[in-house]
């Protein structure tokens, strides 16, 4: 899955009750409140100010409609946390339909009643967390111009805090945002690379204390048996037994070892839903949001279906974050009757499936790691599955990965 920056955004609340963020679903719904709030009160004071003003049935209209759009838009947001399905992208656009339908609603009734301009506030913060950066500071200086410009028509002289107070507070909240976004990116990444190292060290202390600890031993017993066979072959056949038993421990170790090797999340019990649930937080950034959702009744899965689908997930996810510039993507676990389905679905740059080279690429920039779509095929191909890819220049991706139980 390789693709790069969208436009699209949208809500950033959390999808599953294991993968909600509770902060940010509470911040989505304080800055709605707080836009409803102004909203109101901007009207109520136009109703007791200018009761007689033919733009009254205007202003009251717009004032209905800007609030119904909000509302629509909080609620497409919370759908599309309980429902990332194939409607993530129509759904991401509907919402940036809406957002713009709210702005231009906005700018036309401040050029009416100026007193509204202050629902600009939570309007900024959801522009700077709907959309791309620069498309974000653009929004945010428009908003700006035209909050200075109303204020500047309610004042009754020239204030020179109606030019400087707006941008100084806008010029903040933006600055404040990008860093701490970026910031997020960057932790992350850092907790990414330091999880890495970790199980690298963890790992070549694992094979160091036990897979490399009893082969050295398992060959001094057999030199030693070489050297005594001739004088002593009581001795020698004693140290080859023992050297026979000390591989017989060390095959159960190595064993235990590729066991341990399963996806971590799969070892600590919680079975595969808990597994990608933890998955999508841990891979949820400032600029990147990724939410899990399980249709159907969980059914037990074998290890190594569980196990590969995991694998499915990190790579697919690996791709998104390093090649799609998307800014969310969306797990779903779907049991079915006779197989098990995992779809994979981002709103990045997409590409064209029925390129090969595309296809190539993706295993080449993978390497090692096993994240390109060549290996998730052969995993899935291994259990019986197969593998679905959809998508188009600028469209995003999706990703199916079907395994039959009962070849499994």
């Amino acid at each position: 899955m390789s693709h790069a920056p969208s436009a699209t955004g949208g809500d950033r609340a959390s999808l599953d009750a294991q993968t909600r963020d509770p902060d940010a679903r509470w911040l989505v719904t304080v800055m709605n409140t707080a836009f409803l709030a102004l909203l109101a009160g901007s009207l109520l004071r136009y109703l007791l100010k200018h009761p007689q003003s033919p733009r009254l049935p205007w202003v009251v209209g717009l004032s209905i409609t800007l609030a119904a759009l909000q509302l629509a838009g909080h609620w497409l947001g919370g759908r599309r946390a309980d429902r990332p399905r194939l409607g993530e992208q129509r759904q991401g656009r509907l919402q940036l339909v809406l957002l713009g339908s709210v702005v231009a609603c906005w700018v036309v009734i401040v050029l009416l009643a100026p007193s509204f301009a202050w629902c600009a506030v939570p309007l900024i913060y959801t522009g700077l967390r709907s959309l791309p950066i620069r498309a974000a500071v653009a929004l945010v200086a428009v908003l700006c111009a035209l909050v200075m410009i109303a204020e500047w028509r309610l004042a009754d002289s020239v204030d020179p805090h109606l030019f400087l107070l707006p941008p100084t507070v806008a010029v903040l909240a933006t600055t404040v945002f990008i860093y701490m976004r970026r910031q997020a990116d960057r932790l992350a990444a850092t907790q990414r690379r330091e999880g890495t190292l970790a199980e690298r060290q963890r790992l070549s202390m694992e094979i160091h204390d036990t897979l490399a600890q009893s082969l050295s031993s398992q060959q001094m017993l057999l030199q030693a048996a070489e050297r005594t066979w001739d004088s002593d072959p009581e001795a020698a056949r004693g140290h080859i037994r023992t050297a026979e038993s000390i591989a017989e421990r060390s095959l159960a170790e190595a064993r235990r070892f590729v066991h341990d090797l399963a996806p971590a999340d799969l070892a600590e019990g919680g079975g595969l839903d808990e597994a990608l649930g933890t998955l999508a937080v841990r891979e949820s950034t400032g600029s990147l949001q990724v939410r899990f959702h399980r249709d159907g009744t969980p059914v037990p899965l074998p290890d190594r279906v569980q196990s590969a689908l995991l694998r499915i997930a990190q790579g697919a996810l690996a791709n998104v974050r390093e090649h799609a510039g998307a800014t969310t993507a969306a797990l779903t676990l779907s049991h079915l009757d006779d197989q098990v389905v995992l779809d994979i679905a981002d709103d990045g740059r997409g590409f064209e499936p029925s390129d090969t080279r595309a296809d190539a690429r993706a295993g080449d920039r993978a390497g090692d790691r096993g994240h390109g779509l060549p290996a998730m095929r052969a995993r899935v191909r291994q259990l019986g599955g197969t593998l679905t890819v959809e998508s188009a220049p600028g469209e995003g991706t999706f990703l199916s990965a079907a395994i039959p139980l009962e070849r499994a």
